[in-house]
């Protein structure tokens, strides 16, 4: 059973979680990207929550700036640091004396994850990635790479002042096409029925400015006339470096970000299971939940 549960953190900061299986387990914290929200992860809550699948305490928040959790309006409060500070909260919240047993992530979640895991690397056991560039090869690729350029240069879109207003448009017709051009395998997506439109319309409608605050207040983007963006960002090595044992899967059939992120994953990350998934999109999660449950499961074990 998934129960609603709001969490004050200790900065004032409030986040909606999504919560399954029972207190005083290891926890699994699972995070979302753009444009989603922590309902995206419920099969995967069940699944984890269940005794036959490690009965972990399983929650999933809708990050800083989504739905119902606090949206602060000034851009810096969606830089990299203050989103970590979310986290390791909500890790103390729900897992006072131990580690996380997992922290799995996907997208802008997975931006944060990275980032936590190289700042904070015994508040986790594992990390899972799906879907999302570690910051070493992707600002490697946005830099020199015109594949990636190319394919990243929707955020010059999503920074634009006016970006909300035209993204609501027409019953949210830009924002349907993130999923629908972001790697359609075989046509349409099946998985995009009424149902699930429903649950993004829901939170949509709460608003979209925090979302897309995430990518003003982030450099790593294509250059452009006058914004260097990434072209001007330099990271040390020790704010690359992951000692956490990670699992990460990439659809490789993902627009956005294409399978050229994943080259050269394990200079950054040595102990790294990496798995492609041929016919896999951006979408993962909604594409193939069990393969994707399976697969972490096997791993965790």
């Amino acid at each position: 059973m998934i129960h609603l549960q709001r969490v004050d953190l200790p900065h004032g900061i409030a986040l909606d979680c999504r919560v399954a299986g029972q207190a005083g387990r290891p926890v699994m914290l699972f995070l979302h990207g753009f444009p989603e929200a922590a309902f995206v992860w419920e099969p995967l809550l069940m699944h984890f929550s269940a005794p036959a699948n490690g009965g972990y305490l399983c929650v999933a928040p809708d990050m800083r700036g989504y739905a119902g959790s606090s949206s602060p309006t000034d851009v810096k409060a969606y830089r990299a640091k203050e989103l970590v500070k979310d986290i390791i909260a909500l890790k103390h919240h729900f897992s006072p004396q131990q580690p996380l047993g997992c922290l799995v992530a996907h997208d802008w979640g997975g931006a944060v994850a990275w980032n936590a895991a190289n700042q904070h690397p015994t508040m986790m056991d594992r990390l899972a990635i799906i879907n999302s560039p570690h910051p070493g090869t992707f600002l490697r690729d946005l830099k020199s790479d015109p594949v990636q350029q190319s394919a990243s240069d929707y955020m010059n879109f999503l920074i634009r002042d006016d970006a909300q207003t035209l993204l609501a448009e027409d019953d949210y017709r830009r924002l349907w096409t993130f999923f629908t051009n972001m790697g359609a395998v075989d046509g349409p997506h099946a998985w995009l029925n009424d149902d699930v439109k429903a649950h993004y319309r829901a939170v949509w409608r709460q608003g979209l400015t925090g979302a897309l605050n995430y990518y003003r207040a982030s450099p790593l983007r294509p250059a452009r006339a006058g914004d260097p963006g990434a072209s001007a960002i330099e990271l040390p090595e020790e704010m690359l470096r992951i000692v956490v044992p990670t699992l990460v899967l990439w659809g490789m059939q993902d627009m956005a970000l294409p399978p050229g992120l994943i080259n050269g994953l394990s200079d950054y990350v040595p102990d790294l299971q990496l798995h492609r998934v041929a016919d896999g999109t951006h979408w993962l999660v909604h594409e193939q939940p069990e393969w994707v449950a399976k697969t972490i499961g096997n791993w965790l074990r």
